[in-house]
């Protein structure tokens, strides 16, 4: 990728709403007549790219990376005229997404620990890298939004805040896991916090988000319920982009004007397939005009561009207009899974991303605009460090679960396979599970 790509400090909206550009038949045409009054860019059915994207198989995209905000331009335009600050956060904001990332950061890291040393089990995908697109869009939602996410979930769990123990206890298979040790590393869930899943298959939870976004939206407009303005969030990779549940979801949110946010966290690579060798056009965000709904590129190595799209997204998902589709480009700074030797993945491109890490970008921009100093942030990091620790040792303190615990929540009957003819449930038998993996 060009070295300008990700050095964009300008955020601007491309082209204005009410733009009324004529053209010619060779030129890019943008509908006359916008009626959204949201701050996004929008899209009409007359909304055509006439350059094709084109790159070789290692370059990224040659275009810079676009966070739009009108409050960004807003306070750019005040500062330009007064003394006024144009800092995009406040201090207690920034210290909030500091930790939040500080936090993913160090557990996935004792989760590759743990792994190596026998405590989990099974295929563990982490997030070290991305933690700007998590934080970035879900610190921005109340207890009662909802989140879906892919097999790399640990992180997303976290920033809705599920608590670190009951995760790390999910990852070790104990019964004191946010899903009882049934889940494990691919399939959190809280229904206190409303996460509703980890999905281990591409695509299978946007599905479950679009049908989350449907019952918010029937509660208000059906059941007259005024105060649920809750929106979802689904976070899936590039992989699913090319997946049937990926259209057909557009759509339909778009049909019914779902309050629903998209998020493609895309990290450039399905396992070991380069997004630009797998897609005809690596350009995922131009999905959503196609359907009818913003669609927009962002920087996902920089929290604060994501958070000033999420903003807005947000914003427009609570007021009813609809859906957004936003591509995060990011990078993964481990394998695919902690099975996977990485050894596939160019090392340049590696150590290109490796230098752009997310928390660094952060930390660097609060120490240059005076929002915390060296040992605020050091205050955190031992803090989480203390706290994950606390995690693994609840964790491996923590009971299995018990062996007739197996096969609840399987099937309808919540004890397993019903009543046998001595009129006990069948899983109590001590037969009934022999051959089975003890848990």
């Amino acid at each position: 990728m060009a070295a300008t790509s990700f050095s964009v400090t300008k955020l601007f909206q491309p082209l204005p709403l009410n733009s009324t550009r004529s053209t010619d038949n060779n030129t890019t045409l943008l509908g006359n007549h916008l009626k959204d009054n949201s701050f996004f860019l929008g899209s009409t059915k007359k909304l055509c790219i006439n350059k094709p994207f084109s790159c070789p198989q290692y370059q990224r995209r040659s275009k810079a990376v676009f966070a739009v905000s009108e409050a960004v331009k807003d306070k750019k335009k005040l500062n330009n005229d007064s003394s006024l600050s144009n800092l995009l956060i406040t201090k207690e904001e920034g210290l909030e997404l500091y930790e939040d990332m500080v936090l993913g950061r160090a557990f996935e890291d004792m989760c590759a620990q743990m792994y190596y040393r026998g405590k989990m089990f099974g295929f563990v995908h982490l997030y070290n890298g991305q933690e700007a697109v998590s934080t970035g869009f879900i610190k921005l939602l109340k207890k009662e939004d909802s989140v879906v996410s892919t097999y790399r979930d640990h992180v997303h769990a976290l920033s809705k805040g599920v608590p670190a123990r009951q995760v790390m206890s999910e990852l070790f298979g104990k019964t004191t896991g946010c899903c009882r040790g049934q889940g494990g590393s691919m399939h959190m869930f809280s229904k206190e916090h409303n996460v509703l899943g980890g999905f281990a298959f591409i695509g299978e939870g946007i599905p479950v988000a679009t049908g989350a976004a449907f019952s918010s939206k029937y509660r208000r407009e059906v059941l007259k319920e005024a105060d649920c303005d809750h929106v979802t969030m689904a976070f899936f990779g590039d992989g699913t982009c090319n997946n049937g549940q990926f259209f057909e979801c557009l759509n339909m949110a778009a049909l019914w004007k779902l309050p629903i946010i998209f998020v493609v966290e895309n990290n450039l690579w399905a396992i070991g397939m380069s997004h630009l060798r797998a897609t005809s056009d690596p350009e995922i965000w131009k999905k959503g005009p196609a359907f009818g709904m913003p669609g927009f590129h962002v920087d996902g190595m920089d929290v604060l561009k994501v958070r000033e799209v999420a903003k807005e997204a947000v914003a427009r998902a609570r007021r009813g207009d609809g859906p957004t589709l936003v591509e995060c480009e990011t990078y993964r700074f481990r394998g695919h899974s902690l099975a996977d030797p990485d050894e596939l993945r160019d090392p340049a491109e590696k150590n290109h991303y490796a230098a752009r890490d997310p928390i660094s970008a952060l930390k660097k921009y609060m120490f240059e605009n005076n929002l915390a100093n060296e040992a605020e942030l050091k205050a955190i990091d031992k803090k989480i460090d203390e706290l994950v620790e606390e995690a693994v040792e609840f964790a491996d303190a923590s009971p299995h679960p018990v062996r007739s615990q197996l096969l609840e929540n399987v099937f309808a009957d919540p004890k397993g396979f019903g009543i046998g003819p001595d009129g006990r449930y069948r899983c109590e038998d001590p037969k009934f599970t022999e051959g089975t993996a003890h848990v």
